[in-house]
């Protein structure tokens, strides 16, 4: 058994497929509109197959995103190394968003950092 696809809500679906397309190399569909509900949908697809779902529609309660609730909390990315790692972090602390742990090695032996991407959704970055 594997993982088919995890899937997230998002208010911003162009602003948030592009996140996952410049920064995580995500490479998206064309994209799904059910036209009576105003629903849309973009399937990304990484190098290794893993796939994210991003979807939009109106009316949907957004809130707030507390590090210590129960849920899913975040989604991991490894990029390979830890000059990886180092690099895209600082390019998304550049770029504006706020790295709340890291880059470092955790206490159970991962090298990583976490980013508030896009809408307040942490994105692990590791090896």
């Amino acid at each position: 058994m594997k993982i088919d696809h995890i899937a997230m809500y998002v208010n911003d679906l162009e602003g948030a497929k592009e996140f996952f397309v410049n920064y995580l190399h995500g490479v998206p569909n064309e994209g799904y509109h059910n036209r009576k509900t105003d629903f849309r949908s973009y399937f990304l697809t990484f190098e290794d197959g893993a796939r994210l779902e991003l979807m939009s529609r109106p009316g949907m309660e957004d809130g707030p995103k507390s590090m210590q609730r129960t849920g899913y909390i975040h989604i991991a990315f490894s990029v390979g190394s830890k000059e990886r790692v180092d690099q895209l972090t600082a390019r998304l602390k550049a770029d504006g968003y706020e790295v709340v742990s890291g880059p470092r090695t955790t206490g159970d032996g991962y090298y990583e950092s976490c980013v508030i991407g896009l809408e307040g959704n942490q994105i692990e970055i590791t090896v």
